[in-house]
This record gives structure tokens, sequence and C-alpha cells, in this order.
């Protein structure tokens, strides 16, 4: 295969950024706390790493397919942190209901502590996914073992005993399809009652990707069946916009009413992994409605005014500005992501540390001249760089034509340490090709080497075209990448 391109440097500082974040000290969040409080909205701390470890994919997917030894350790990283306690508590207050949607059927509710038993979708489904991308992507089965994937809180000071819930891979999987069939078909809730559109597509990419690690075939089951028991309602309402959700009781539709940008384009960008000719078609008129064109070719996205439930304003990140970019990237418009990204740039304050670019919350609505300023950490940490990184149908071509057992067996950057950015890295022709640069940042040991490994016999390793020594160890051939502009390797067969 060929990558669209080297990655530049816009793009090498939003992966930077995802592994600063990855690294952090456990329950330091800083730069990740959005307006919501209680982990409850669409900015939460398991949205942000489920994106990240969807934008490795990603950028591992389709631009540096040679490099397993970048993207695996952030990964899992990160998934680590999806399964903390700080990411997941929420569900024990959210299970009970009491929401206007569920307020009705709260006697019948209890508190749980358990995250995946029942509904909450809306973490389960990533849980589920972010596994199965990793053992995808890495042909592992690290996420296989006994007790994998495990929820586990235990406090001092309340609570009594520990809670402490096992699953893995394949238990979480099951226990999501069966999820999904009791309730006909039609999704999973999110809150009690709640089954939206969106958050079932992640669990349909983890039955896709379960069913390529396995040899299932349980994503097309779910899809047939999902889309019979929609068709009752219609995934789009009146006016053309998806609709939000179904409740569960009264079977009532709730749709985009609001015309808010974040339903249409998170759920287009998700959807497009399996239902790719409905999102094109829908695409173009979906999302005019949400683009305010301003100076010099940039792009901003406009939001709803926030809702007010029960005599309270409803405080909540909505990540317009991010899902639409995202969305943008997925269906190909080129135009509208380099509009966004541009307005980004321009009024959004663009930060560089240490190599790594984001884009710092700010709650300010718009500057003195009325362009949005407003960005919130998921915008800003998170889907911004995964527009970046995302190709168009990257996640489409991902959920149709996953890698196969070739894929695996070629040439490779198995190991790559801290200090090396990777913006090149493919097998073209047999030949391994990689554009390595040493930042010098860290300076521990193998931080500024690579290991090249699955290395064929009697291959060469050439750095700027000339043939160089290596130290072969068991994996493979530890290659020193010097410091200062970035370097060309190949490993010609």
């Amino acid at each position: 295969m060929t990558t669209p391109s080297v990655l530049d440097e816009a793009q090498l500082g939003h992966l930077r950024h995802w592994d600063d974040l990855s690294r952090r000290l456990p329950h330091d969040w800083s730069g990740m706390q959005g307006k919501g409080a209680g982990e409850d909205d669409f900015g939460s701390y398991r949205f942000q790493l489920a994106y990240m470890v969807y934008g490795l994919a990603l950028a591992h997917r389709h631009r540096l397919p040679a490099a397993p030894g970048l993207f695996r350790p952030t990964i899992q990283r990160l998934i680590e942190k999806l399964l903390m306690p700080d990411v997941w508590l929420y569900w024990r207050d959210v299970s009970r209901g009491g929401m206007v949607m569920n307020a009705h059927l709260s006697e019948g509710y209890h508190e749980e502590w358990d995250p995946v038993v029942r509904d909450n979708i809306m973490y389960s489904a990533y849980v589920q996914s972010c596994a199965l991308l990793h053992d995808h992507l890495f042909a592992d089965d690290r996420y296989a073992a006994p007790g994998a994937l495990t929820f586990a809180h235990w406090s001092f000071f309340w609570g009594g005993e520990e809670k402490r819930f096992e699953y893995d891979r394949d238990s979480l999987n099951e226990h999501l399809y069966w999820q999904m069939v009791q309730n006909g078909y039609l999704g999973v809730a999110c809150e009690p009652n709640c089954v939206f559109q969106i958050c079932n597509q992640p669990a349909i990419l983890g039955f896709r990707l379960h069913d390529v690690i396995t040899g299932g075939d349980r994503a097309t089951e779910v899809v047939a069946g999902y889309e019979k028991a929609w068709a009752d309602f219609g995934r789009l309402d009146d006016a053309g916009h998806y609709n939000q959700m179904v409740l569960e009781d009264s079977r009532v539709v709730a749709p985009n009413a609001l015309r808010a940008p974040w339903v249409d384009a998170w759920c287009g960008a998700l959807m497009n992994t399996w239902n790719h000719d409905f999102v094109h078609e829908h695409y173009p008129r979906q999302v005019r409605d949400f683009l305010v064109p301003g100076p010099d070719g940039t792009i901003a996205v406009r939001s709803t005014p926030a809702m007010n439930v029960m005599g309270q304003t409803v405080v909540t990140d909505t990540c317009d500005t991010g899902w639409v970019a995202a969305w943008a990237a997925e269906m190909g418009d080129r135009a509208t992501l380099d509009g966004i990204l541009a307005h980004a740039d321009r009024y959004m304050g663009p930060t560089r540390r240490d190599g790594a670019l984001f884009y710092p919350r700010n709650d300010t609505p718009t500057d003195a001249d009325g362009h949005r300023t407003e960005i919130e950490p998921m915008t800003g940490n998170v889907l911004l760089g995964y527009a970046r990184l995302d190709v168009p149908d990257g996640l489409h071509e991902l959920y149709q034509h996953p890698w196969g057992p070739e894929h695996f067996a070629e040439p490779a950057l198995t190991e790559v340490g801290r200090d090396v950015e990777v913006s090149r890295a493919e097998v073209v022709d047999g030949v391994l090709h990689g554009r390595l640069r040493c930042r010098g940042r860290s300076g521990g040991d193998d931080d500024g080497s690579v290991l090249v490994g699955r290395v064929p016999d009697g291959a060469r390793l050439r750095l700027d075209g000339q043939e160089v020594a290596a130290r072969p160890v068991p994996g493979g051939l530890w290659v020193d990448v010097p410091p200062g502009p970035a370097h060309d390797l190949e490993l010609v067969p």
C-alpha cells in the first residue's frame, strides 16, 4: 500500500500530545476537564480517551502502517486510563435515573456499580471497541486474557468492600451482543431508557473487529437487525437530520429538534463504517446547516443555545466544532475540513509544548469581532487532531478492509523510543521506508532508537542512503537515530 503523505508538523504535534496525555500520572486529568460536572456529558474523560485511541488507530492503519511500536504503548496506556474509576464511577449515580427522560421509571432502577452490566453503552462500547482495535491492529491477544478488562474501586473512607468486575474482550463483546439481541437490535441504552443512535455505532465496530479476530459474523447479523429495528422510526427526522434517540418505554423518537451539529456529525462519522452510501448521500445537505463562513476561507461551526430543563440551564460541552471537523474528514470534504482547521488555528489559541500541539479550553464564546473562540478539551485535545490524522473514509476502510495475516509478516518499526518522531513508516514493494527524527527530550536508554522487527534474512539497512550497522537482538535490529533533521531509513531485502 502507499500512504497519503509524510506526516506534517501539526499531525506529529497531535500524536505527541496524545502520547503526553497517556503518560500522565494516575488521576491527573489536568487540561482535560470540561465545563460539565460529574463526567456526565459529551466532553468527559471516557470520550477523550476513546477517541484518542480511535485517532491513533486511524493514523496507524492509514498513515504509518509499518510503525506498530509507535502506537501500541500509547493505546495500552490510554486503555488503562479508560478502566480507571475516575472515568466510570459516574454510572453509580446515573444508573439510578432521575433525569427528565427516565424520572418516571426511577423506582425500578437501582444503584449499579458495574459500569458495563446494563445500559451505559456510552462507556461499555468504547472499552469493547478500543480493546478490539488494539488486538486487531497488533495481532495481539492482550485483552483476551481473563480479567484483562477489570473495573475496580475501593476507598478507605467509604463504600465498604472493594467493588470488582472482571471481563475480557470476548466476555464483554458477548455481553454487549446479547444486550443488543434482547433489545430487538434497536440498540443498548446510554442513560436508562435512552437508546442513542450515536452510542451504538462503536459497539457495531467492536462486533466487526471481534469477527475479524475470531472468524465470526455477528456484525452482519447486528447491522441487519439494527436496520430493521430502526426502519420503524427512520434514521432521519422530518428535516433530514439524524434522529437522536428512542425512548425504550414509549418507543417515542427524539429528533434532532435543535439542529445540534454534534448529533449529525458524530452519528455520521461513525455510521460511515457500515452505512457508507446513506451517510455520504445526506452529508452535503446536513452539514450546510451548521457552517458559518469567515474571513480568508475560515469556517466556524455554529452551536445551538444551551437547553433549559427543570428551570436549570444545562451546562455541557457540545464539541460541535470538533465533531463537524471529524465528520468532514471522514467524508473527504477537504474544503470544509481545511476551513474549520484554519478557523481553529486563527481564533482558538493553538499551543505547542515540547513538540505537542493542542488547543486549550476557552469558555469565551467569541472574540470582539464575533468570531467563535469557545473550545472544549474534547475538541482541542482530541477531535481536531483526529480530523487531521483521518483520511477520507478512514473508519469505513478500517471496518470493511481489515488487515490480514500478510500485513503482520512485513518488516516494521516494532519499538520506537520516546524521543523519536516517525513521519513515514510503510512497506512499498517489499522495502521498509521510514522517516525518523530524534528530538532528544528524554535522554533515557534507547529513547532515541527504533527496533526494526520482522527482518528478512540478508536484508540491508540504510540510513540516508548509506548502509549502516545495527545492534542485532532477538526481536530484530536496534537502530540509533542521529539527532538533528529527519533521516530516511530503508530496509532492503
